[in-house]
């Protein structure tokens, strides 16, 4: 069987490549792989070779091409893993559903304002109060959910799941940016970092030539 292939952006600044990537990764799912540095000259067009969006990460699995990054997960889980990306307890998975959308669709300040950057080392500073609510209701979800379902292993809900790759990508802003977190969610976001699949998505990163000024907190902070 052909394995799929993933289409993905700059490995040191696409949060939304991650979290695909290293679900699959970490669920053992064999897949090829293929970089598209972002706003780059022809980016676009190459994106579009692929993409009906335009926009990575793109999944092509035969005739199939799959966009978005939840939607890739949840084809991924059903079709690879017998629906195991999600938690096999009713309630849990109703709640690992709910913040993953939150995730998908919310914290907008902190996405603005602490854009994915591995190579960055930034002092934390304020910012606003909307990134600051929004750092706060993360650090909430990540201690719920961990105190709720997380008893049968380190994870939001005990086993590695869709959830924990749809954040997976905050853990490397809040360590870029020097985050303050404290109790669970400091301990969950250590475990984050320390999977053996995230250090080898930073291994690449750090390799990686392109700079965008956009993802530099220096260029986009007020001075």
């Amino acid at each position: 069987m052909t394995p799929p292939t993933l289409v993905i952006g700059n490995k040191n600044y696409s949060s939304w490549s991650l979290r695909p990537w290293l679900f699959m990764k970490k669920s053992g799912v064999a897949f090829e792989e293929i970089r598209i540095p972002l706003y780059q000259p022809g980016s676009v067009e190459k994106q579009r070779q692929y993409s009906p969006t335009g926009l990575v990460p793109l999944l092509v699995d035969g005739d199939l091409k799959v966009w978005d990054s939840l939607a890739i997960c949840e084809y991924v889980s059903e079709k690879f893993l017998d629906g195991k990306g999600w938690s096999a307890d009713l309630q849990a998975r109703a709640v690992a559903r709910a913040v993953s959308a939150e995730m998908h669709s919310g914290f907008q300040a902190v996405r603005a304002n602490l854009p994915m950057n591995l190579k960055a080392e930034f002092p934390w500073k304020f910012i606003s109060d909307e990134v600051d609510a929004g750092i706060r209701r993360i650090a909430e979800i990540w201690t719920q959910c961990r105190e709720r379902y997380g008893a049968s292993g380190p994870w939001l809900f005990g086993e590695f799941s869709i959830a924990d790759a749809m954040y997976a990508p905050v853990a490397w802003r809040f360590k870029s940016y020097g985050v303050p977190l404290e109790g669970v969610a400091e301990r969950y976001l250590n475990t984050l970092l320390a999977m053996e699949e995230m250090q080898a998505w930073h291994a690449d990163a750090l390799g990686e030539t392109e700079v965008l000024p956009q993802c530099e907190a220096r260029d986009i902070w007020p001075q």
